[in-house]
Formats: structure tokens, C-alpha cells, sequence
């Protein structure tokens, strides 16, 4: 048994993306303390706040909170806009777009070298998406695909004005859909910047036709899924940026101003959830175990063999089902949401339809979505991020130096382990408590008596130790001797 154990584990270690050296930087760590008293240290944290939240919060403070700041009159806002600074955002954005495109069509295929690689994924999908959260939803404005369709217009009477009625029925599905596909190629397709300029340039001719047929407001609030994801991301934002309205707010407190209207919406939410703690889960030792060395004894019996002996026949089959649990984990995490959900129901004796209460308190996982996201990726920034300097005097890959920055932050900042482990752990414990203060805010909108809010809550409570104890356990395998 113990060549195949060998066996396994060297098959762990072929078959676990590259970019798990990404997340850890390919060093272990031994924990300080073992790992069952953070779990235990972060689950005080959340019964704690949750006493200290159902104690100091009341109905009162719940339902009339301080109002938002109105900044458009600003000294400093008034500057920007003598500076011109939005135009030039957006013609920015729409540079970055044909930099994707051509240095991807026709620079270096080497991944590390090439613009398209680092400013899309590192710099647009990660840098972003946390820039939206402090920021407020200035992807709206600055939307490259946006601008395009109104440049068209001026050339294209009623270009975006949209030729057929959009079906209620389809909702936020559309963009749940392009969302799945764009994770799946993140973890699966091994892009490399030819390709992913393919993918690119063929999302963009698709969004334009969207355009066409149904829209531009239709198209951009319920089908493109950058849109929608930056838009959910913004309600975080202490800045609550629109075209022509910017206030100033309490951080998070955007997502008690709306909830979700639709289960679709909703999966979206758990799918940003869902995809980041499997693209951490995938990771990890057991995971890999699951499948080859077949710890269910599905395969084996088939096979004659365990499947590691088979690695070349099955990794495909293996691609296959990976992607299968990708998309099937919103709707798994929904089913464990809605247990608790209509636990909330049962203790509290709601008149409110199950499906309501879902949407009501759905966006309270928002905060939690947004730090797994920070927690599992923000590393990428300090290893491949700071390169995009290098990179913008090279974008083709081609030796040039621009701007006489080509040799500057070549090398990856690789920060101490303990500092991003003990980061990580306060991210996500944060998170988790401020998720737990928005559902305790929302219970006291949504039932009678403040008694009821609190039963309401006990569940949720529930859910989110879950949350944190899984979340944490997916962040310690990669950099750990157990992982």
C-alpha cells in the first residue's frame, strides 16, 4: 500500500493547478498555534459580536440610519471635473481593451511578458473589482463596451436602443450563465494571450449584439456579468458612485438599500461565493485524493486499478468533472442556505414565503463573497500585479522600454507567510461579522418583535460558522504539512 500512497501523492502534486503556487508561493508554513484554535478562536468572534450586535442594535438604529453625504458639490469633485478626469478614465478604458486585444493577437505568447495577460487578469479582474470596493460602480460609467455601443450610436441611429422586449422569465440568468462560463475558463482553459484575445474579442461582438437586440439598459443590468458582479460589488463601497450622483455612506450599507430580486440574482451571489472556495478546495490534498485515489470506491472496481494509474486516460474525464462540481456548487450552496433560511422561518413562525426571505437576506453573504475573494487572491497583486510596470513598457513582449520602466519590479513581492496567513484569518473573521451585523439590521426590518429578530438570527449564525470554519480550512491546506 505504501508505493501506491507514493504513487497518489506525487499524482497530487501533477494534477494541482500551477497557480496554487501563486496563492502560497510554493513555501509551507507551520502554523503558530494548531489550526482547531483559530477555528474555535473565530467562532468566539462571531457568538461574541452576535451578542454584542442583538444587544446595542436596535429597531430603531436598524430602520433609520444616518443618511448618505451628497459630495457632487465638493471642492475636490469640482476639481476632477475641471481636470477632465472622467473622460479621460474612459478613454483609458477603452485603450486597455485594444492593448488586451492586440497585444494578444500579435504579442509574446509568453504569458509573464505579455500585457493582455497581467492587466486583464490581474490588474482589471482582481485590482478592480477591490478598487470597486472603496470606490462605489465606476465600472458604469467607464464600461468600454458601454462606450463602444455609444460611439456606435452616433454612426448607427438607435443602435442600442434594442429591437425586442426582454422575457421577465430571464431575469439575472443571462449573466449567471456568462459568469459560470468565465470561471470555467479562468480554472480550465489555460489561456494564453492569443486565446484569451479570442475570448475577449468574441464577448465583446457577442455584448454588442446584445446590444442590439434587447438594449443597452436591459443589456448591461441583466446580461453582462462584469456589469452585474461590479454593481453588487459597489453597494459595499463607502462611495456610492453613479452617473450623476456620488454620495459618501457608511461602508456596506448599500446592501440594505435593496436585496435581491430574483433566485437568479441570488445564485449570482452564492456563485461568487461558491467558485472561490472551490478554486481553493480544488487545491488541496483531499480533494485531489477524492477522485484518484478513488476514495469512494466508484472507479476502482471498474478500472481493476485505482484511477491514478490511469492519469493520462483520465484527466480529462477528470477536467470534466471538476467543471461539473464548478457549476453544480451555487446550486448546492442555495439548498444549504435555504436549511437555513427556513429554519429562520420555523423558530420565528414568518408569514413571509420562504423564497422572500431568501431574497431578503441574501445580500448579507455579499461581505463574505468579497473577502474570500481578497483572502484567496490579493497575493497574485504583490506576485504578478506589480509587473504590469515592467509590462506597459514591453506590452508585445518584444524587448522594448518605453517609458524606462522595462527592468522595474521584475522579480515577485513575495510577503512573509505569517503575515498573510494571520491577514487572511482577520479578513475573513471581519467579513463574517459584518455579514452577521447586515442579517441582524435586516431581521429587525423584516419581523415583529426584536425577540423574533434574534431567534431569526440563531440560524444564521449557524450558517456563518460554517462559512468561516470551511473558509479557513481551504485557505491553511495549500500552506500547511497537512495540505
Amino acid at each position: 500500500m505504501k508505493p501506491f500512497l507514493k504513487l497518489a501523492a506525487l499524482s497530487c502534486g501533477l494534477v494541482v493547478p500551477g497557480v496554487a503556487l501563486a496563492h502560497s508561493f510554493g513555501r509551507l508554513y507551520n502554523l503558530p498555534v494548531p489550526f482547531w484554535m483559530y477555528l474555535y478562536g473565530a467562532a468566539a468572534a462571531l457568538a461574541i459580536s452576535f451578542v454584542l450586535i442583538g444587544y446595542f442594535v436596535t429597531v430603531g438604529s436598524a430602520i433609520t440610519t444616518k443618511p448618505p453625504r451628497d459630495l457632487r458639490d465638493a471642492g475636490w469633485v469640482r476639481l476632477l471635473r475641471r481636470w477632465r478626469v472622467l473622460p479621460i478614465l474612459k478613454a483609458l478604458s477603452l485603450l486597455g481593451l485594444l492593448m488586451c486585444l492586440l497585444t494578444g493577437f500579435l504579442g509574446s505568447d509568453n504569458p509573464y511578458f505579455n500585457f493582455s495577460m497581467t492587466f486583464f487578469w490581474i490588474v482589471f479582474v482582481l485590482g478592480f473589482t477591490y478598487l470597486t470596493a472603496c470606490i462605489g460602480d465606476l465600472y458604469a460609467s467607464i464600461n468600454p463596451l458601454k462606450l463602444i455601443a455609444a460611439m456606435l450610436d452616433r454612426v448607427w441611429t438607435g443602435f442600442s436602443r434594442g429591437r425586442y422586449r426582454y422575457p421577465a422569465a430571464l431575469s439575472y440568468w443571462p449573466a449567471l450563465l456568462f459568469y459560470m462560463a468565465f470561471i470555467s475558463i479562468e480554472l480550465f482553459a489555460h489561456t494564453k494571450p492569443f486565446s484569451l484575445a479570442t475570448i475577449l474579442l468574441s464577448y465583446s461582438v457577442l455584448s454588442l449584439a446584445g446590444v442590439w437586440l434587447v438594449g443597452s439598459a436591459v443589456w448591461f443590468r441583466y446580461c453582462e456579468f462584469f456589469s452585474v458582479f461590479l454593481n453588487l460589488i459597489a453597494r459595499m463601497a463607502p462611495l456610492d458612485y453613479a452617473p450623476g450622483r456620488l454620495r459618501l455612506r457608511m461602508p456596506f450599507m448599500g446592501l440594505l438599500e435593496t436585496r435581491a430580486e430574483s433566485y437568479a440574482l441570488l445564485l449570482f451571489v452564492l456563485f461568487s461565493l461558491s467558485s472561490t472556495a472551490f478554486d481553493g478546495l480544488r487545491e488541496t490534498l483531499p480533494w485531489v485524493q477524492l477522485f484518484w485515489a478513488d476514495k469512494l470506491n466508484i472507479l476502482t472496481p471498474m478500472l481493476g486499478k485505482p484511477p491514478v494509474y490511469f492519469y493520462v486516460m483520465l484527466r480529462p474525464i477528470y477536467t470534466v468533472y471538476e467543471m461539473a462540481c464548478l457549476i453544480l456548487s451555487p446550486f448546492l450552496y442555495l439548498a444549504v442556505y435555504l436549511v437555513f433560511i427556513a429554519l429562520a422561518k420555523w423558530v420565528t413562525r414568518s408569514s413571509l414565503t420562504l423564497r422572500e426571505l431568501a431574497l431578503r437576506f441574501g445580500f448579507s453573504l455579499l461581505p463574505i463573497a468579497l473577502v474570500y475573494n481578497i483572502t484567496h487572491y490579493y497575493t497574485l497583486i504583490l506576485t504578478q500585479g506589480t509587473k504590469i510596470i515592467a509590462i506597459v513598457s514591453d506590452p508585445f513582449g518584444m524587448g522594448w522600454n518605453l517609458f524606462g520602466t522595462a527592468h522595474m519590479f521584475r522579480g515577485p513581492i513575495l510577503p512573509d507567510m505569517g503575515v498573510v496567513w494571520h491577514t487572511q484569518v482577520g479578513l475573513i473573521v471581519f467579513g463574517h461579522i459584518v455579514s452577521v451585523y447586515l442579517a441582524h439590521v435586516e431581521a429587525l426590518r423584516t419581523f415583529e418583535t426584536p425577540r423574533k429578530a434574534m431567534l431569526s438570527q440563531l440560524p444564521m449564525l449557524g450558517l456563518m460558522m460554517v462559512f468561516t470554519a470551511s473558509g479557513l480550512w481551504i485557505l491553511a491546506q495549500p500552506i500547511t504539512n497537512g495540505g
